[in-house]
């Protein structure tokens, strides 16, 4: 069994479960004949894994990426059922939260969750994250005789005062993160306008993550008490310091070249990419940045689902010589810092609610073994058993 606080493995473990949560473990402990018992003796046990940046309503065809067409084609309610195809797709595979981190349509992914929790479908815990808080345009690119094409996911935010108004909005449709989009443009936010972002937010007990590559908009995230950075690819060793000193995450999305390729990238874009993936991921666990694992997956690989194709990153940590045990730890006890319930989830421990998965070998060994999941729990209750 995977201890994600020590990053090593415990042997001969048993573990009592009740009403979803764990109760007791440990070596050689008794249980009674009217117990249910789960044999795992052959398997290596980890707590569930967790994806921080996901977008489950998203689906784009291989090679073919439309987001505006995606638009004017796809109704909040086609969104919502790709959400809970996704939903139940990631869980299935391993991952028992996930950071939905917006472009769901205008709040497709807050029907997915009131879905999973009538029980009418199956999901992962998701953090929502509503619709993205930027300046003027989200992330698109249209004429202006189709100005506010982008409003069904983005919110255009210009002040701290209409970054506050956002931020309401969101809480009240379901939002329990709030992301912005830093630096799409020319335009950034200032670090007065993260800052109200991030004390907004606070007020009701929420965090701020932020879409931002790097230059002055990241300073301003950082510096503003954000709690991720999203991509981070242009940080320099001294942001990665300063988000050390500051306990800012990283959820880098360290796309694989399989995965850059499904965007229609030629092969040598894909591995420059790569490259410059590994060098960021590299430095910043040499500098000793928090990481979370995030994957950004909007287009599957074909003959792969969402989780597998997600999974594909492994081969990005693995070339940056990232120890399999700190990526298992980035998928659990630190991603759950992250999302704020590090108490509850991301390690087996009493106390804990029971996300459990198990896979055939060694994971420590070789990473690539979590991507044959055999068995997923979630909350008590199993999920698949093969």
């Amino acid at each position: 069994m995977f201890n994600s606080r020590t990053g090593k493995m415990l042997e001969k473990q048993i573990i009592l479960i009740r009403d979803g949560k764990i109760q007791q473990m440990g070596p050689g402990l008794p249980y009674s004949a009217a117990d249910k018992l789960i044999d795992l003796s052959d398997a290596w046990i980890i707590p569930g894994l967790m994806d921080c940046h996901v977008h489950i309503t998203v689906g784009f065809p291989y090679k073919k990426v439309a987001i505006e067409h995606m638009y004017t084609t796809e109704s909040a309610a086609l969104r919502a059922l790709r959400g809970a195809y996704n939903a139940r797709e990631l869980l299935a595979n391993g991952f028992t939260t996930i950071k939905e981190i917006g472009n769901d349509g205008n709040y497709a992914s807050a029907d997915v969750i009131k879905a999973i929790r009538k029980g009418w479908t199956q999901g992962p815990t998701i953090f929502y994250a509503g619709k993205i808080v930027s300046p003027y345009g989200g992330q698109t690119a249209t004429n202006i005789e189709h100005e506010h094409l982008w409003d069904d996911e983005y919110l255009d935010a210009n002040s701290p005062d209409e970054i506050r108004k956002a931020i309401r909005k969101n809480i009240y449709y379901g939002a329990n993160v709030i992301k912005l989009a830093a630096d799409s443009y020319a335009y950034h936010y200032s670090l007065q306008e993260v800052q109200a972002a991030v004390n907004e937010a606070r007020s009701a007990g929420l965090k701020v993550t932020a879409h931002v590559m790097g230059g002055e908009a990241a300073d301003n995230v950082i510096q503003g008490g954000a709690a991720a950075v999203e991509h981070g690819v242009f940080l320099t060793d001294e942001q990665l310091q300063l988000m050390k000193q500051k306990g800012t995450f990283l959820v880098g999305t360290d796309l694989a070249v399989s995965n850059s390729l499904a965007y229609g990238v030629d092969t040598a874009t894909a591995l420059k990419y790569y490259q410059r993936n590994i060098d960021r991921l590299k430095r910043a666990y040499r500098i000793g940045t928090p990481m979370a694992f995030g994957s950004d997956i909007i287009i599957d690989i074909p003959g792969k689902n969402r989780a597998q194709s997600a999974l594909e990153i492994l081969q990005t940590w693995k070339d940056a010589q990232i120890p399999n045990n700190y990526t298992l730890q980035c998928m659990t006890i630190y991603a759950a810092q992250l999302l704020g319930v590090e108490k509850e989830r991301g390690i087996i421990e009493p106390g804990f609610f029971a996300d459990i998965i198990a896979v055939k070998q060694n994971p420590l060994d070789t990473i690539e073994t979590i991507k044959q999941v055999s068995f997923v729990m979630k909350d008590g209750k199993i999920v698949r058993q093969d």
